[in-house]
């Protein structure tokens, strides 16, 4: 996934009313900028961070940057944008390259299930159990290359998990993917202490046949790519 237009760097002044940014500029301008972030965002949002963002020239939006990546220690990025992750997990089961799902060859987004909600994609093919995809932005990372979801109490997720079992238990396959917007992490764990609902929410879930799957990202100041498959902690 390719940013739409080259991004420029500024430092954070603050982030405020979860979804606004005022950030400082190299040339002097101080702006605000959107954040499409509603959660924590544990350490990456501190005064003073290095960020990136992207400029735009839609009329019909209010704001001309929106905020995308976090500059981290040694030269490591993070991705801020939720929205970024479906965009990239689009392109990689499209092009087969999440090989615990390549087999399949139809591939459909937002698509109605459970009680009033979407999955992120179903995939479906000839000879083959549908396979429902949710998936779930991790930038969260508290102790040495460790990613952990989520970041604050989500019960949204933890209706999801109830969902995609349904969907196990009516013969069909039930995936939770984490995709890992940080390019500093090479493993992946709950952040159970931070959300003790999900984290039962979570088990039982296993428990009852979904599969887990975890997957880094590539990420420059031009793109976002899926990356290896990451170790899942119990």
């Amino acid at each position: 996934m390719r940013f739409q237009t080259p991004l420029i760097p500024g430092r954070l002044i603050r982030r405020y009313k979860r979804f606004l940014a005022d950030v400082d500029l190299e040339d002097g301008r101080e702006i605000v900028a959107h954040c499409p972030n509603p959660g924590a965002m544990l350490g990456l949002a501190d005064p003073g961070m290095r960020i990136w963002l992207e400029p735009n020239d839609d009329p019909k939006k209010k704001l001309k940057f929106g905020w995308r990546l976090a500059e981290l220690e040694d030269g490591h990025l993070a991705g801020i944008d939720t929205g970024v992750p479906n965009r990239v997990v689009r392109e990689a089961l499209e092009a087969k390259a999440i090989p615990a799902l390549a087999e399949y060859d139809v591939v459909r987004p937002e698509v109605k299930y459970g009680q009033n909600s979407r999955i992120d994609f179903l995939l479906s093919g000839p000879g083959k159990p549908d396979a429902y995809v949710e998936v779930k932005n991790v930038h969260l990372r508290r102790v040495g290359d460790l990613a952990e979801f989520p970041d604050c109490v989500t019960a949204r997720g933890a209706k999801h998990l109830g969902e995609l079992s349904a969907m196990v238990a009516e013969g069909h396959r039930g995936v939770m993917l984490y995709l890992v917007q940080r390019t500093d992490c090479a493993r992946f764990a709950l952040a159970r202490d931070l959300d003790p609902g999900y984290a039962v929410a979570f088990d039982h879930a296993r428990e009852n046949g979904i599969e887990v799957l975890c997957h880094g990202t590539g990420i420059s100041h031009q793109s976002v790519e899926i990356g290896s498959q990451l170790p899942v902690l119990d």
